[in-house]
């Protein structure tokens, strides 16, 4: 096999998956109704977990203004892209599984003070979409199957402005990630805020 013909075959391969890799993520990618409501993707729960955390939704702009824990997915190939390059695709979608908060109580057998995850409240999702005017959030009800986009002078814009560590995202809660951005040169340190930051 000569060297030209290696290259080619090569080439070819890169091709094929770079095209398969854009193929899976247009798959992936959000859709919305004719109203410009975002669709909530049916098999979210095949997509890539990220993390898991408690009380780390607006109280005033979610569900009851509680408590809850949020389940943090994104579509695989978007992960993927994350990785190799420290920024998130056009199209990506991190939607957040808003469930309510158990307790054991002080007769429980375990840890009194365990706290687990029980009904779904809702959803929120943070969407990168250029044709869109870049990253917005939306709410879905947890009876619901699309959801409004929140309007821009809502808290999430200016907090995640001002405290994502990449792309108004918060990759600093997200441990998997963390290191592929630093890595790209992506990752902005939260702790070090411009002046007048909040």
């Amino acid at each position: 096999m000569t060297r030209q013909t290696t290259k080619t075959i090569l080439l070819l391969a890169l091709t094929t998956l770079g095209a398969a890799h854009a193929q899976r993520h247009t798959k992936d990618a959000q859709q919305y109704t004719k109203d410009g409501e975002l669709l909530l993707p049916k098999d979210y729960r095949n997509w890539t977990f990220l993390s898991s955390s408690v009380s780390m939704s607006y109280p005033e702009e979610g569900p009851g203004g509680h408590a809850m824990f949020g389940n943090l997915f994104v579509q695989p190939a978007a992960r993927e892209q994350f990785e190799e390059t420290g920024t998130w695709p056009d199209r990506t979608v991190l939607l957040m599984e808003l469930r309510a908060v158990g307790r054991l109580g002080s007769d429980a057998f375990l840890n009194k003070d365990a706290q687990f995850q029980t009904d779904l409240m809702g959803y929120e999702a943070h969407v990168k979409d250029s044709a869109r005017g870049g990253w917005t959030f939306y709410f879905i009800r947890k009876d619901a199957t699309s959801g409004k986009a929140f309007e821009k002078t809502a808290k999430c814009f200016a907090c995640h402005e001002n405290h994502g560590a990449v792309d108004t995202t918060f990759v600093q809660y997200y441990p998997t990630l963390i290191e592929a951005a630093k890595q790209h040169g992506t990752y902005k340190d939260p702790n070090h805020q411009a002046p007048g930051a909040r």
